[in-house]
C-alpha cells in the first residue's frame, strides 16, 4: 500500500521563478535571475531576487524584503543551484516586490529599491508540468527533495532602470517536457530528510 504523505520535513514552500537569458546557443549567460516568493520557511516569509549579468556589471546583487530569509536561502538552497549568489558579503538591498499578469498572457515581477526598478517578464508559455525530485534521487543533494509546477516561457525579458538585457531564452527539454531557461516555478515545496 502506497502512502499519500511525504514523511520528510517541509523546508520551505512558495515560488522560485527564474530567468536565464543566453548570449548565444552555448552555456554563456547574458543574465541570470532567481526570484523567490516564500510563504513558509524557518526564516519567515517574503521575497528575494538574486541576479547577475550584463545589467549588473557581471556582479551578483541581492534584493529582498526579509534579509534573514535571503541569507538562509543562500546557505540552504542557492548554494546548490547558483553558487554565484552564495557569498554572504554581498549586501542585501531592501526592496518592495509586486506581481502583475497571469500565465495565460504575461507575468511580470516588479522589484523596486531606492536605486533600481527591475522588471522580470515571462510570456509565450508552454504547457505547465510538475517537476518532482524525491529526497535521495539527486546524488548532489541526497537529503533534499523538491516539487514544483513549472510553466516554461518561450520568451522572457529582464530590465533594470529601463535598460533591457541583451540575452534570449533558450528552449530546452526537462525530461520529456518542453521547457526553457526561463520558467515560472509555482507551488514549489522543498523537503528535507
Amino acid at each position: 500500500m502506497t502512502s499519500n504523505f511525504d514523511s520528510n520535513n517541509v523546508l520551505l514552500t512558495g515560488e522560485n521563478s527564474f530567468i536565464r537569458l543566453h548570449e548565444d546557443e552555448d552555456a554563456r549567460f547574458a543574465i541570470k535571475a532567481s526570484h523567490w516568493r516564500i510563504l513558509h520557511s524557518p526564516s519567515g516569509s517574503g521575497h528575494v531576487l538574486y541576479i547577475k549579468g550584463d545589467l549588473t556589471d557581471k556582479e551578483p546583487r541581492i534584493y529582498s524584503d526579509n534579509i534573514a530569509m535571503a541569507r538562509w536561502l543562500q546557505n540552504e538552497i542557492e548554494q546548490l543551484l547558483n553558487p554565484d549568489f552564495t557569498n554572504s558579503n554581498i549586501p542585501v538591498i531592501d526592496a518592495v516586490f509586486n506581481r502583475e499578469g497571469d500565465p495565460l498572457t504575461t507575468v511580470t515581477e516588479i522589484i523596486e529599491s531606492d536605486e533600481d526598478s527591475i522588471l522580470m517578464s515571462w510570456y509565450d508559455f508552454e504547457k505547465p508540468f510538475m517537476m518532482t525530485m524525491a529526497v535521495g534521487s539527486n546524488p548532489d543533494r541526497p537529503h533534499l527533495g523538491v516539487y514544483s509546477c513549472f510553466i516554461p516561457a518561450r520568451r522572457a525579458q529582464l530590465t533594470i532602470n529601463g535598460v533591457v538585457s541583451t540575452g534570449h531564452t533558450k528552449l530546452e527539454k526537462r525530461g520529456s517536457n518542453e521547457s526553457s531557461s526561463s520558467c515560472l516555478a509555482w507551488s514549489e515545496t522543498w523537503v528535507k530528510s
